[in-house]
Parts: C-alpha cells; sequence; structure tokens
C-alpha cells in the first residue's frame, strides 16, 4: 500500500459525513504539538516523536521538526510508508525479529538512516551477522528496562550491558546509544509519582550510557520518552533526545492521568443514533468496538469512561453521558451509574462525538481523519491513515 498525501480542502459538512468516521480538531492537535516542542526545549533536548498513534504523512509533518525528521516508529510498515514521504531519520523503536533485517537493509539502501533496537547478545550478533553479510554497519540501540514495565536490560545488569555493546561495536554493526521507555508512568497515580518516574528512568538511561563509556564503547545517542514523562520531566541532564506519541492527540486515558483535560483531546468518532431503549435508558448508535476499539483502559483509574465520553456534534460533552457497552458495530450510550443527569433527547439520525480512551487504538481502526479547523461544522481535509506491519 503507498499512501499519499491528500489534504483536499474543504470536503462538506461534518453532518454530512459517513458514520462512523474518525474527527480530527487541527487546533487542539496544534496547541498539543506545541505544548511538546515546548516542553522538549525547556528541557534542552531533541524531539523525536512518536509516529505509531497518527500513522499519517499529513499529522507527521506537522509534528516533526523537519520533513526528513527525526521520528520514531513501532512498524517496519510505518518506517516504509514515512520514508516514500521523505522522511529520513527514524527510529524503530521495538526490538529487532532477525526475519526483518532484510527490510532494514532495503531501507538503508534507500538512503534511510534507520536505527534499530536490541537488547540481548543474540539479537545483537544477528544485527552484526546482517551487518557483515551486507556490508553496511547497521545502526542500534540497546533498549533499556528502567520500570519493570516491557523488554529491555535493567540498568543494574551491567555484564548484560555490556556484552550486548560490545557484540555490536566489535563485531560488525554500529553501537549508536541507549534507548528507554517509561511505560509503567501510564499506571502511576498521581502527576508527582509522574515526576519520580520520570527521574527513575533519566537515571538509569545515563548510568547505563555512562557504563558504556567508561567500557570504551561509544553512546552518543540516550533517548528516553513516554507522553507522561516527557510532560512532567524537570530535568534531563544527559539526555539528548524525548520520544513521545499520543500528545499530538491525548485521550481519556491520558486525562485520567493528570497529563491534560478533557479539552485537549483532538480525536474523536463521529457516531449517529440508530435507535433507543427507553425502558432501559439507552440510545443505540451505529459505532461499537470496531469503531471505537475494545480498549478499557480507564476502567482502573479514578473514573472509569468505559468505551468514551459522548458530546454533541460540536465537540460538548453531555452531563455523565458514555458509552456504556459496545457491539461489533453498535454502541449503547448511557449515564454513568449513580449520576443525577437526565438522559439527553437525540432523536433517530442524531450525530454525536464519542471521545477515545486510546488514541492509538481508536484510531487502528480507521483509514482517514475527518479534519476540522473552526467552528463551522465543516470538513476542511481528509487525511489518509494506514495500518499493517
Amino acid at each position: 500500500m503507498t499512501l499519499t498525501h491528500t489534504d483536499t480542502g474543504a470536503a462538506g459538512l461534518l453532518r454530512d459525513q459517513e458514520t462512523p468516521s474518525l474527527v480530527l480538531d487541527e487546533r487542539r492537535m496544534t496547541a498539543n504539538i506545541r505544548r511538546m516542542r515546548d516542553r522538549a526545549q525547556a528541557l534542552g533536548v531533541q524531539l523525536r516523536p512518536h509516529l505509531k498513534t497518527p500513522k499519517s504523512i499529513d499529522v507527521a509533518r506537522r509534528v516533526m521538526d523537519t520533513p526528513e525528521g527525526p521520528a520514531t516508529v513501532s512498524t517496519l510498515q510505518e518506517a516504509e510508508q514515512f520514508a516514500q514521504a521523505g522522511v529520513r531519520d527514524i527510529l524503530y523503536a521495538v526490538g529487532i525479529a532477525p526475519n526483518k533485517l532484510d527490510r532494514v537493509v532495503a531501507l538503508r539502501r534507500q538512503g534511510v538512516d534507520l536505527t534499530i533496537v536490541v537488547d540481548s547478545v543474540e539479537g545483537a550478533q544477528a544485527v552484526a551477522r546482517k551487518s557483515r553479510d551486507s556490508g553496511m554497519r547497521i545502526p542500534c540501540l540497546i533498549e533499556l528496562d528502567t520500570d519493570g514495565h516491557r523488554a529491555g536490560v535493567a540498568p543494574d545488569q551491567a555484564d548484560r550491558l555490556l556484552a550486548i555493546g560490545r557484540a555490536l561495536h566489535e563485531q560488525g554493526a554500529e553501537l549508536r546509544g541507549v534507548m528507554t521507555h517509561a511505560g509503567e508512568s501510564y499506571n502511576c497515580a498521581s502527576t508527582q509519582a509522574i515526576e519520580a518516574m520520570a527521574e527513575q528512568e533519566r537515571r538509569g538511561a545515563v548510568a547505563c550510557a555512562q557504563a558504556l563509556r567508561e567500557a570504551g564503547l561509544p553512546c552518543p545517542v540516550v533517548s528516553v520518552g513516554s507522553t507522561p514523562t516527557a510532560l512532567f520531566s524537570r530535568d534531563l541532564s544527559g539526555v539528548t533526545e524525548l520520544r513521545a506519541g499520543v500528545f499530538v492527540f491525548f485521550d481519556l486515558f491520558m486525562a485520567g492521568l493528570g497529563v491534560c483535560s478533557q479539552d485537549d483531546i483532538a480525536m474523536s468518532v463521529l457516531t449517529t443514533v440508530i435507535g433507543h431503549q427507553e425502558d432501559k435508558g439507552w440510545i443505540l448508535v451505529d459505532a461499537g468496538w470496531m469503531a471505537m476499539s475494545r480498549d478499557r483502559g480507564t476502567a482502573k483509574q479514578k473514573v472509569d469512561q468505559y468505551y468514551g465520553v459522548v458530546c454533541d456534534i460540536d465537540g460538548r460533552p453531555f452531563p455523565d453521558l458514555v458509552m456504556r457497552e459496545t457491539n461489533q458495530e453498535q454502541g449503547i450510550l448511557a449515564l454513568r451509574p449513580g449520576s443525577g443527569a437526565r438522559l439527553p433527547d437525540l432523536p433517530l439520525g442524531t450525530m454525536v462525538r464519542v471521545l477515545p480512551n486510546h488514541a492509538c487504538a481508536t484510531g487502528a481502526q480507521h483509514d482517514l481523519y475527518h479534519v476540522i479547523r473552526d467552528d463551522s461544522g465543516r470538513v476542511a481535509a481528509r487525511w489518509p491513515r494506514f495500518r499493517g506491519w
């Protein structure tokens, strides 16, 4: 699949679009991007935005510093699509599978400075072999686990760290540095806890970088990031770059963490009322889990948002109205349990918008953004998204 740029100008009224559809409020997105850029500048680091959430060339061009990058991706499909659009500085921030190395080599031969990630000696040796076989030194970062959240080398595993570094540096690949992702920040109960997690992330990454340098190994890149820690870091001394992705759109989960407000959420799903069950207090719409995703991440937060917060077509939330349940192609809107609000009168055919729990998961259900830029009710552009691996 080849993705093309299609900012086509005015595309009709929002109320005339087919539903369910993915809506992007460009004003909110622009403000979110500005906030993160200002944060990176204040901390003195390069912002390397993660493009896994938008999966869109049009959005990428607005969030990257230059048309060539830098950028972060989580699939090689993303790397290939963005490379076709002219992006040249890309970090593939998921541990490399050896069977994907041919695609890595192909991208690098096209002039893309694609960096990959390993967290084991075996992985490093596989990259080194491919480097020797291809006649190019493939650049790698060593993935660190600074919070027990997922893959990576723990800061106290110095022998493992150095063994991986030597396998890369001495056997034919390029050791470019270290990276970590503070995914555990998503489980923090307060902004103070996020601040502490940000410092833990920084301290662990810097310590590992220092250990490599003291062993005579190169470590020019020290890469950290998640949206929560990026926005609540107080100090990034020793760090060279900051990665974050969901900040472009934000979502209800981020709002539940206190990272943003609901008014910052730039993504929503447009859906149409298709029926009522008055005795149950239900309003049925044509967006189910295929449009919203099955993500229920807010269920463990202080406020459960179920499958999403319901707004009118202009984006104003109805008091306590949420998408309580989903079927494959139907959603059930109802008042939050215990609410004293009244169910709004939404006749058959009424269009509403639903704010998502997780922008990455909801976005992945759609192939197109319907972009709004003002309060006119008009769709100013349609931007394609892509999917796949």
